[in-house]
């Protein structure tokens, strides 16, 4: 991948609309890695998550979550 040849690394913070059957409504960036490729990498890769939704009680609602995803080399 172009961002391993080019020795990208960062963190992304994400902040995911997860409705009540836990799949991710909406991904947002919400602190930017400062690479383009790497935001969008991990906003496509949380949008195919499943989460555990809040409960209000019993009943499991509409909730949003802060994500961080950390792209870090190994050497």
């Amino acid at each position: 991948p172009l961002s391993r040849r080019m020795g990208e690394e960062g963190r992304v913070i994400l902040r995911v609309s997860v409705t009540p059957q836990g799949t991710a409504d909406s991904v947002e960036i919400k602190t930017s890695s400062g690479s383009q490729r790497l935001d969008e990498a991990a906003q496509k890769t949380v949008r195919h998550w499943k989460f555990i939704p809040a409960k209000r009680g019993d009943t499991a609602v509409q909730s949003f979550v802060l994500v961080p995803i950390i792209f870090k080399l190994e050497q």
